[in-house]
């Protein structure tokens, strides 16, 4: 009997053991928001150096995949100037979707954010949407996705 209790114990504190170490290693691991989070390959190619403000009219909004390893879809609208017509990246489609601020195609807006060389082309990596008076905040001044921004402090 007194076997039998003490086989009983050390299963059960083995069983403890086992619980709690599978929960101190494995926890709950965040990916960069599919590929969208701050220290992601995409999001470090956001240069605060090359930040400039365009103004003009949205030809096409999309969604795609920009990089491989992102999971989830972005949000690109392809921005007609005076000059070019540029492609602007928004963010993650789950994020932009639910902004109060809309943005369709004939809409004039001005975006504020970082020039960057994307697949040999230009494109601006999206911090700020100014639609009327309208203001869609994607990104702090250092490029921080705000879709991040809990997981900062």
């Amino acid at each position: 009997m007194k076997n039998i209790k003490a086989i009983a114990f050390l299963l059960l504190v083995m069983s403890l053991v086992v619980t709690v170490d599978s929960f101190a290693q494995g926890g709950m691991r965040w990916r960069g928001s599919g590929g969208w989070g701050p220290g992601s390959q995409y999001n470090r190619m956001y240069n605060p150096k090359t930040v400039e403000t365009l103004s003009g009219e949205v030809i096409s909004i999309d969604q795609t995949t920009s990089m491989k390893g992102m999971s989830s879809a972005g949000v690109h609208l392809e921005l007609k100037t005076g000059q070019e017509n540029v492609s602007v990246h928004l963010g993650p489609a789950w994020f932009i979707e639910n902004q109060d601020t809309k943005i369709s195609p004939k809409d004039q807006i001005e975006v504020k954010g970082s020039r960057i060389t994307f697949e040999g082309k230009p494109a601006i990596i999206a911090a700020q949407v100014k639609k009327g008076t309208e203001v869609l905040n994607l990104r702090d001044d250092n490029g921080f996705p705000l879709w991040s921004g809990w997981r900062r402090r």
